[in-house]
């Protein structure tokens, strides 16, 4: 399942910020955002819970978050997606680390092959699917968020690193090794 980017034309970005700062002295003027964003938001969410009900429930919070600290938002050539991204992720580390409840992974065939190109050069996809919820469930909740922006969202490291608000290169640097722990768990290090 591919997320959309964070790609914008100058014109929508243009746009987009004429919203915010209005929204910033008018919560009405929120709407429009929160419908762009809303079932990018709800669908990023939902991928992490696997839970409808769950997410519906994070999703409100996080725009709820996101609709009170508008005001703190600054314009500093980040998109505002970006930001939101960044409410959603707190919002579920949160609650997993508030319920105590296991993270869920939705894995499907094409996750699970990219995946595999990663790690492996072997004839070992059958191994991997049937390891690769073990494997993931053993990561850190970062080095997973990580994985699951590059291999599962298909996010480039650009666009990692702004979500995380550390570098590209920093952003590529932890998803590679955050594979080497997962190669070391699958006991694939050479």
């Amino acid at each position: 399942m591919t997320e959309p980017t964070l790609k914008m034309t100058e014109a929508e970005r243009l746009d987009e910020d004429l919203l915010i700062k209005r929204s910033q002295s008018d919560p009405e003027a929120f709407k429009p955002l929160y419908e762009k964003y809303f079932k990018k938001i709800f669908l990023f969410i939902f991928h992490r819970t696997g839970d409808k009900e769950l997410t519906g429930d994070l999703t409100q919070q996080a725009f709820l978050k996101a609709l009170n600290g508008i005001s703190k938002f600054q314009l500093r050539g980040l998109p505002f997606s970006a930001w939101l991204y960044r409410i959603a992720i707190n919002e579920c580390y949160d609650f997993f680390r508030k319920s105590k409840r296991a993270r869920v992974v939705l894995l499907d065939e094409a996750i699970t092959e990219n995946l595999f190109e990663e790690l492996t050069a072997d004839n070992q996809i059958d191994e991997l699917t049937r390891r690769l919820p073990e494997i993931l469930q053993k990561l850190k909740p970062a080095d997973l968020q990580l994985i699951e922006f590059r291999f599962f969202e298909g996010r480039s490291f650009r666009e990692i690193g702004m979500l995380l608000e550390i570098t590209e290169i920093h952003a590529k640097v932890k998803t590679y090794r955050a594979l080497d722990k997962m190669k070391i768990l699958f006991h694939l290090k050479k």
